[in-house]
């Protein structure tokens, strides 16, 4: 059984996060993550989107160097050696998913 990852799957409502970065000559990618946050109970990519222009057109505009990216938070990944599907975070690094060899080999 794994521990620390979600058993269901969610359904009806997608998850939905948010990342806003700005640009930064300081370093080397040359943008900071300034903002990370979910939109829980969004009922469909548009909804996200228009939520997404709003704060870009309010808050952080492109003029200003800010740049905004919507990921779908949860993703299906199928277990490595149980063959079992799973939710897991987007932003899950590798060696912690089960469906990666790195995880296994710890």
């Amino acid at each position: 059984m794994l521990r620390n990852y979600p058993a269901y799957f969610p359904q009806e409502e997608k998850q939905y996060t948010v990342e806003i970065y700005k640009r930064d000559g300081r370093r080397k990618s040359g943008e900071v993550l300034v903002e990370k946050y979910d939109l829980s109970g969004v009922a469909s990519q548009r909804s996200a989107d228009a939520h997404v222009a709003a704060i870009g057109i309010s808050e952080y505009p492109a003029t200003k160097g800010y740049r905004i990216e919507l990921h779908e938070t949860w993703v299906t990944r199928k277990n490595l050696l149980s063959g079992e599907e799973f939710a897991e975070r987007y932003d899950t690094p590798v060696y912690c998913s089960p469906s990666s060899e790195s995880y296994w080999s710890m």
